[in-house]
């Protein structure tokens, strides 16, 4: 299985929250943020914390997508 986190952006977007905007107010790393963009893996305490900011739970934001 992968994963995609095309629903963060999605979010992002419905919610006018630039990807730069949540990287500086989560102080998320920019590596962090490129495996973000690229659908690989990230430490859940990130997806927690992201969860956290945008009030929503994790299946919101990733999916598990088959190879």
């Amino acid at each position: 299985m992968n994963i995609s986190y095309k629903k963060l952006w999605i979010i992002l977007i419905e919610k006018d929250i630039s990807p730069a905007d949540l990287r500086r107010n989560l102080n998320i790393a920019t590596g962090t943020m490129t495996k973000l963009r690229r659908n690989e893996e990230v430490a859940l305490s990130v997806l927690l914390r992201i969860c956290e900011y945008l009030n929503c739970n994790i299946g919101d934001i990733c999916d598990a997508v088959p190879k």
